[in-house]
């Protein structure tokens, strides 16, 4: 895994993790998500909302999209809207955020893989929360896919968010970079 790691991000900043498969990136995302328990150290949120715990003020998003096939597209993300709770969006107007409004009502099996990344970006906006873990945030995206998310990151880091991102790749926004593991 890991050890001695030690670093600070702040509101309206990117943090780009890097390093070669297997050096704990995910890890490092997960336990800032509160899906991992650390084995020592801590994760510590200063600022923020002080009644709400980090992982419940955090978007996680996977490398693995989080898609139930049978369901549509809409119910997808109406589904993670109430799972992850918080303040709510409105789901057509992140479906269009994300290029997908046209699709909306289609099973989510029938999206290519660009098209179910973009059901799972489109979490980020159906739910507002001032922090996104992105791991490869960016997998599986076309030009004009990355693109977009570029936009869509570039506006939540105006507005005060923070994005800490797992990412082999550019982050398309400009970002701080912690490396993890040896040379790649």
């Amino acid at each position: 895994m890991f050890s001695r790691l030690d670093f600070e991000a702040a509101s309206g900043q990117a943090l780009a993790v890097t390093g070669p498969n297997g050096s704990g990136k995910t890890s490092l995302l997960r336990l800032i998500a509160g899906l991992l328990i650390p084995a020592a150290g801590s994760i510590a949120l200063e600022g923020g909302g002080t009644e709400l715990t980090l992982p419940e003020q955090a978007h996680y998003l996977g490398h693995r999209d989080a898609l139930k096939p049978a369901l549509s597209v809409v119910e997808n993300l109406a589904f993670w809207r109430d799972f992850i709770g918080g303040e709510a969006g409105d789901t057509n107007k992140s479906l269009a955020a994300v290029g997908l409004d046209h699709a909306a009502h289609l099973p989510a099996a029938y999206l290519s893989a660009g098209q179910q990344r973009r059901l799972s970006l489109a979490r980020l906006l159906a739910v507002k929360r001032p922090i996104w873990l992105l791991d490869e945030p960016a997998a599986a995206l076309d030009t004009a896919g990355q693109s977009l998310f570029a936009g869509l990151m570039g506006d939540h880091l105006a507005s005060g968010g923070l994005i800490i991102a797992a990412t082999h790749g550019p982050l398309g926004v400009a970002a701080k970079e912690l490396r993890i593991g040896g040379a790649s």
